[in-house]
């Protein structure tokens, strides 16, 4: 018996893992749009983390309902993106989050409405076992176990995630939260 819901099981089942997942130091990184072409934005997104390591798992995209800010916002995207860092980013979550914020700028991201619409959102939501809270970074992302438009992705790409400061797993959380808003696409990576 799994300890999950069957459609996250079928989902799982399903991962679109590249390889593998065996660093102890990758960077999972979600990805949001609400704003404008929004699979568009995702791709670029996704394209452009090769710059911080090589992509090893990518989860299926997701339609969700927006969770706080205006109320009249558009539904998101989103998706959730296991990075293995290079050399220069390995370790360094200052570093990725520049790169992170550089991604959304050349995209069109405005930083004017918390959590408004957003044409592209890249959040560092673990590095590895790493624990930092610092202005402007807090890693494990401080609120990623109570969103299931994290942790439905999250769980997909690595369903034995365990969270560095509680120890809670992700899909042993993720069944406790309301995933109605959380729907599954048919969108795919590659650009059609």
């Amino acid at each position: 018996m799994h300890l999950f819901p069957a459609y996250l099981v079928m989902f799982m089942q399903r991962w679109s893992v590249i390889e593998p997942i065996s660093s102890g130091e990758a960077a999972y990184i979600a990805i949001g749009s609400n704003l404008g072409e929004s699979y568009e934005h995702l791709l670029f997104g996704v394209n452009n983390l090769s710059s911080i390591g090589r992509v090893i798992a990518r989860s299926s995209i997701y339609q969700t309902v927006p969770v706080g800010g205006p109320q009249e916002q558009s539904c998101f995207l989103n998706a959730l993106v296991i990075v293995e860092p290079i050399g220069y980013f390995k370790g360094q979550p200052e570093r990725i989050l520049k790169v992170l914020l550089d991604i959304e700028h050349r995209r069109g991201r405005i930083r004017d409405t918390t959590w408004g619409p957003r044409t592209l959102d890249l959040d560092l939501i673990c590095l590895g076992d790493l624990v930092a809270n610092k202005t402007g970074l807090k890693v494990p992302h401080p609120r990623m176990m109570d969103r299931a438009f994290v942790l439905t992705p999250l769980c997909e790409v690595d369903s034995e995630w365990t969270h560095p400061i509680t120890g809670d797993r992700a899909c042993e959380v993720l069944i406790k939260l309301d995933t109605s808003g959380v729907v599954r696409t048919e969108l795919s990576w590659r650009k059609r």
